[in-house]
């Protein structure tokens, strides 16, 4: 894996991975540098067999994200430069949703434009007192097309309108009402309810996590008899794991259950 300039990478104890967006000077806008060490970064992670959560973090002191380099959106380029340029966004969308590992955000600052749609990409999202989350494109001219799709999916129909039309920025605990944020913590508790949330879910079977992550991701947008039908599916195969029959007979014994991952 080549050295990363815009982000950092490190797998820590219990298969922690920690993906730290660090371009400050920039507040960690959404470059296409950027945007393809991330790619490379949660590629890595998925195929590293250690790595049971990924963390996505940010090394700027009051910003996770300012979201899509708007420079690169004012180039003078033609329109077919400027559609291939956008398309890592989807890329880092889907990869997240096909992880097969849980995912974090530590929205330690705000998260804002494209960088709303990676955190909704991901699983969870723990906020900092003081966070804010938003879509102010529209106050520069431009629509958030790209994260459109993940705030419908993640947000009410009106309160997703309201934040694409009048571009106004949410508090971190207005997310959180609005269905954007897990939870929201002082700053004092902030790194440690990340570490906590990270190390109970790096404890469960990587084996069923990643049924159960692929069935979330797949069965999103299917009809309700379709999605039934796929689930009875996963649910079959996941009952023919070692996993599955050891963490219900470690139950019945009252111990903590050892996975295999098979």
């Amino acid at each position: 894996m080549a050295e990363f300039e815009k982000i950092r990478y490190v797998v820590g104890e219990g298969g922690i991975a920690t993906i730290t967006l660090d371009d400050p000077e920039t507040r960690n806008a959404l470059s296409d540098q950027l945007l393809s060490e991330l790619l490379e970064a949660l590629r890595a992670a998925k195929a590293d067999d250690a790595v049971r959560v990924v963390v996505l973090a940010s090394s700027h002191e009051k910003v996770f994200s300012a979201g899509g380099n708007l420079g690169g959106f004012a180039a003078d380029a033609p329109t077919s430069d400027k559609f291939m340029g956008t398309a890592l966004f989807p890329q880092v969308f889907i990869e997240l949703g096909e992880l097969g590992k849980p995912s974090i955000v530590a929205a330690s600052g705000h998260v804002l434009a494209g960088s709303l749609g990676i955190a909704l990409a991901c699983d969870l999202i723990i906020a900092k007192e003081g966070a804010g989350f938003g879509t102010p494109e529209i106050n520069v001219g431009l629509f958030p097309f790209m994260i459109m799709a993940l705030i419908y999916r993640n947000v009410g129909r009106k309160k997703t309108t309201e934040m694409l039309l009048l571009g106004e920025r949410l508090t971190a605990e207005e997310a959180r009402e609005a269905g954007i944020v897990n939870k929201v913590v002082a700053a004092d508790e902030f790194d440690a309810t990340v570490a906590d949330w990270a190390a109970k879910l790096a404890s469960k079977s990587p084996l069923v996590m990643k049924l159960g992550k692929d069935a979330m991701w797949r069965q999103l947008d299917m009809p309700l008899v379709d999605a039934l039908d796929y689930l009875r599916a996963q649910l079959t195969i996941e009952l023919s794991t070692e996993d599955a029959i050891e963490g219900v007979t470690a139950f019945f014994e009252k111990r903590a259950p050892e996975w295999k991952g098979r």
